[in-house]
């Protein structure tokens, strides 16, 4: 039997009714937003190597049901994307600017003929200035290839799916879009916390200007030097779970203007009444979340809609949930933004590449062999290349997100080589979050904290630990309803259960037993597996369509309120 079947959410079935749609029509950048935008997504002509030519639909990748192509693509297979379009009337300004989102894995870009470039990696944005070939009536060629080889991070995908493997995207699958700016114009924004109550907003690409922060008490100006803005707070309202608070501004600066926003919050790791802690915004937190892995039944890495992503964190947060571990993927910034605003902490994932090995990198971690020296794994220079190249690019593109607060760089020893240095990289390029340099084990000699998978025995921390403990995985309990899975024959999961009410009654079972107790040994986090089912995996609260919450918010709203309480209460009796 075939894995794919016809599930789709309510907004891909939407898309199905109605192929005139254009999906992901919201603006894709809500850091730095300007009035100027031109949604390249739609119905594009798409050709399979030699083969024929069809209609795809942009941004879904081709193995996906919303793509209207809905097959397997094999490794290295060149993929030919093209679309003509037209300028709006009074669209140009200056510069003209196409940015991709994301295009797995490698993509050759033309336009009118003219080759722009080329951009190597599956999940960062790239952008071209157009300025010189841009006409009123354009022809834009994609040309983009997946050799997944293992060089360029990869994550879950794999040609033959099953189990933990999923299936592989290829080609364009974030947004395409166009805006036009001034000649001079803002290129990005960064934002620092400095003392007394200050934040230091940077401009890249212009000198000077005006910003206007807006808040509950109205509009203050603050004047841009030099490409600085200092912005003096008092009282700043700190950005949490509990009350996600954002500062919006304006800037303009010359002919350009763009709308942004900020946050104020702490993060740092303390010894509080002699255990280890994790303090934001200068008090012990509990960090209780879900692994999110991002994968939809109709879009693959792509949802039908930015929807699916508020409606997946509103869920989560319904359930007393206040993080969510985006695991080995990339999102959109649309999804960042809706963490940012409806305040769910994300512990971000770098996404892994290099050489996976089931008996290295879990059967004996699983037994007991936690400990690897890792300085002579994965020594394929091209592949430590990628991961390095890939680690800067997503600290640099998400690292203005005050939902942010955790980086992991290694999961499970996938790819892991010299963790303690990469730490070292990591913490220089950003120092004001957690960093997690190897969940689950292989961990080495420096880390923020204790990073612990457990899946197979109770959750029982027998000795103190230095540093604050997060157990970074856990659970995975299994509750597969077939009218709502992916794969009605298959089904992977650790633990399994055939009744709702004894699946809900064992995982609040795991949380009263096991986590909470652990909470007064050390333990500032715990994630569990996960936010919802994933093709055969069927260990998720929610079915992979999203249609069925698998446990009830009241039982689970209980476990948060007592996991919160042992945090800030760690000898009360509860």
């Amino acid at each position: 039997m075939s894995a794919y079947n016809t599930l789709t959410t309510t907004e891909g079935d939407l898309l199905l009714t109605s192929p005139d749609l254009i999906p992901w029509e919201e603006y894709p950048r809500p850091q730095l937003v300007r009035n100027s935008f031109l949604c390249l997504n739609g119905w594009w002509d798409f050709r399979e190597g030699d083969g024929k030519v069809e209609k795809i639909r942009v941004p879904f990748a081709p193995e996906s049901i919303l793509s209207g192509i809905h097959r397997s693509i094999q490794p290295g297979t060149k993929l030919h994307y093209s679309r003509s379009f037209t300028l709006p009337e009074g669209f140009r300004r200056g510069r003209v600017l196409l940015h991709f989102g994301a295009v797995d894995q490698i993509a050759l870009v033309k336009l009118n003929g003219v080759t722009l470039g080329e951009h190597r990696g599956g999940y960062g944005h790239f952008s071209f200035d157009v300025t010189e070939y841009i006409k009123d009536e354009n022809l834009l060629e994609v040309t983009a290839s997946d050799p997944l080889d293992g060089i360029l991070p990869y994550g879950k995908q794999k040609l033959k799916r099953g189990g933990m493997w999923y299936t592989p995207t290829s080609g364009i699958w974030q947004t395409v879009w166009m805006e036009s700016t001034p000649e001079v114009y803002v290129r990005a924004l960064h934002t620092e916390q400095t003392e007394n109550n200050c934040v230091k907003i940077t401009a890249d690409g212009v000198n000077e200007g005006i910003l206007t922060l807006t808040s509950p008490d109205g509009e203050h100006s603050f004047p841009m030097k030099n490409g600085e803005a200092v912005i003096s707070l008092e009282n700043s309202r700190l950005w949490s779970p509990e009350d996600p608070y954002l500062y919006h501004y304006t800037l303009r600066a010359g002919e350009d203007e763009v709308r942004s926003y900020f946050a104020c919050r702490s993060l740092e790791c303390a010894v509080v009444n002699g255990i280890p802690r994790i303090l934001l915004n200068g008090k012990p937190y509990f960090f209780h979340g879900l692994l999110d892995q991002g994968y939809f039944a109709d879009g693959g890495l792509t949802p039908a809609s930015p929807v699916c992503y508020t409606n997946d964190i509103a869920a989560m947060k319904r359930l007393g949930f206040n993080m969510l571990r985006k695991h080995i993927k990339i999102e959109p910034e649309r999804f960042y933004y809706d963490c940012d605003r409806m305040g769910m902490i994300v512990f971000q994932d770098m996404v892994n590449n290099g050489g996976y090995s089931f008996f290295r990198d879990t059967a004996l971690p699983t037994l007991g062999l936690k400990k690897l020296p890792d300085r002579w794994l994965h020594q394929n220079k091209k592949s430590r290349a990628a991961f390095l190249t890939a680690m800067e690019e997503t600290v640099e593109m998400l690292r203005e997100h005050p939902c942010i607060c955790y980086w992991t760089i290694f999961n499970e020893g996938w790819g892991q080589f010299c963790g303690d240095e990469l730490y070292r990289k990591l913490k220089a390029l950003d120092s004001t979050r957690i960093i997690d340099p190897a969940s689950g084990w292989f961990g080495e000699r420096e880390s923020d904290v204790e990073s612990l998978h457990v899946y197979f025995k109770p959750v029982k921390l027998t000795k103190p630990f230095p540093r604050p403990v997060i157990l970074s995985e856990f659970g995975g309990y299994s509750l597969k309803l077939p009218a709502h899975s992916f794969n009605r024959e298959g089904n992977y999961g650790y633990r399994d259960f055939t009744e709702k009410e004894a699946f809900e009654e064992a995982l609040v079972k795991l949380y009263r037993d096991e986590v909470l107790p652990a909470i007064r040994q050390g333990l500032c986090g715990a994630v569990y597996t996960q936010v919802s089912d994933v093709e055969d995996e069927t260990n998720g609260l929610l079915t992979f369509d999203r249609r069925i919450c698998k446990v009830s918010e009241g039982a689970m709203c209980e476990v948060a309120k007592a996991l919160f309480k042992a945090i800030d209460q760690p000898h009360a009796i509860i």
